[in-house]
């Protein structure tokens, strides 16, 4: 896919429909269509409203990566994939919100996660970017900021790609490795262990000489979502996230982003430049 206007960026629903309409009215209200947004997969996982999220998906037409849970729920698997490890709390629990979602899902759900990409090309700004879930070889990867330099530019070759836009990890950053792109969105289905309710996704506009990355911050009615987890008996823990913007674990995060729990994100735009195009 080309386009050569701005591009919105969002990871993560997580079965959160308050989340997802608040992302939809915002990007009418900036007048960017579906056609010029992309979803980086996990449409389903720790929210109450699996179905009704995955229908607005499905209506909206917004392309999409085949996140771990997609992958997962189409094959009828018993466990979401996340890379959780086992025992740990994230991984008990994923045990439940995951059964939540293969309980109420249908089969034209999954026929629908089954048939998405893994891997999609954005070509913009005069640079290619694979979109991805994970990391570039493996859907379940988290990568974050803090990761060596040497552990992205492996990822970014492997695509053949001049970056990467990529989600799973849950907390929107932008790192740039040499001239090459790594750029995570965020998720809007859970907070990003800030300590606000807020949620992230990113605005991708090309401008004079390269691409200006903006994190944005996007408010919404997080606590009937937190109700309606509650309302259907999930697990307290992310119930509570969504209102403290605190996660209930740590277990996935390295030790950098465990220190900034509950810390201000910074959110100064980034602009990528691309070598012989400034002016």
């Amino acid at each position: 896919m080309s386009v050569d206007a701005a591009f919105l960026v969002f990871g993560g629903p997580y079965s959160n429909l308050q989340a997802l309409d608040a992302l939809l009215a915002e990007g009418e209200r900036l007048g960017i269509p579906p056609q010029r947004m992309i979803c980086t997969g996990d449409v389903v996982a720790y929210g109450a409203d699996p179905v009704c999220v995955t229908e607005r998906m499905m209506g909206a037409g917004i392309p999409t990566i085949m996140g771990n849970c997609e992958e997962n729920l189409a094959a009828g698997a018993d466990d979401c994939g996340c890379g959780f490890a086992e025992g740990t709390t994230c991984d008990l629990l994923a045990r439940g919100w995951y059964a939540h979602a293969n309980r109420h899902l249908g089969s034209r759900h999954r026929s629908w996660m089954a048939g998405l990409p893994r891997r999609l090309v954005l070509e913009i700004g005069g640079r290619r970017l694979a979109v991805v879930h994970g990391g570039a070889m493996s859907i379940n990867r988290f990568l974050f900021a803090s990761d060596a330099a040497g552990v992205f530019a492996d990822e970014i070759a492997a695509t053949g790609c001049h970056g990467v836009i990529a989600g799973h990890c849950g907390l929107p950053f932008t790192r740039v490795v040499g001239d090459a792109l790594w750029h995570n969105a965020g998720a809007i289905g859970m907070p990003a262990n800030d300590g606000t309710p807020r949620v992230w996704f990113s605005l991708l506009t090309p401008v004079d000489g390269g691409l200006r990355i903006e994190r944005r911050a996007l408010s919404y009615d997080h606590g009937s979502a937190a109700a309606a987890m509650r309302a259907a008996g999930l697990a307290e823990g992310y119930a509570s996230a969504l209102e403290t913007g605190l996660w209930p674990s740590l277990d996935v995060l390295p030790a950098p982003e465990r220190e900034a729990t509950g810390t201000a994100l910074n959110v100064a735009p980034v602009t990528w430049s691309i070598p012989g195009r400034q002016k």
